[in-house]
């Protein structure tokens, strides 16, 4: 999980907990996206070395999310407009430091609430609920499928007052 305060991340070994940690960091307030980038790859050597091999990545993040590549995510809400090329690849570029052809799916982590739910349930028609950096609802259908919808709750505006408060983004 890229969070906006720390990093966890986990190394599953044949669908056990073979590591887990959490790092803490400030990726919200720094304006260069090679910061975030050596957190991300930090935390993915860590895991990685605590495995035998590395089959596949996932990360949870808050952020809308095209394929991999965050369009609106809190954790670069400092990084100019003018670096997000080097933001919208941040996580392949990364997964691909660990192996060029390990696969890699980067998820909104209101997403990842739902599928958890609905893993730890066994049942879908499940809503997830990711309340840390933003705040994002995913959806889990009757089939138990991630239906990936925007979902970044955080960034649509509910209040419509002239005086009300406006979104950083």
């Amino acid at each position: 999980d890229a969070g906006g305060s720390d990093r966890k991340v986990s190394a599953v070994i044949d669908g056990e907990c073979g590591y887990s940690e959490e790092v803490v960091w400030h990726p919200k307030t720094n304006p260069d996206p090679n910061y975030q980038y050596e957190g991300i790859l930090d935390s993915f050597r860590t895991a990685a070395s605590k495995m035998p091999r590395v089959d596949a990545i996932g990360v949870s993040s808050a952020g809308t999310f095209v394929g991999n590549a965050p369009m609106v995510a809190s954790l670069f809400i400092k990084v100019p407009r003018s670096n997000w090329d080097k933001v919208k690849t941040i996580y392949d570029r990364a997964a691909a430091e660990i192996d060029p052809n390990v696969p890699i799916l980067v998820a909104n982590d209101g997403d990842v609430s739902a599928l958890a739910g609905a893993m730890g349930l066994g049942k879908g028609n499940l809503m997830g609920l990711a309340m840390g950096t933003s705040e994002a609802v995913g959806y889990v259908d009757a089939d138990q499928n991630v239906l990936g919808w925007i979902n970044e709750l955080a960034f649509a505006p509910v209040d419509l007052q002239e005086g009300a408060m406006q979104d950083e983004w």
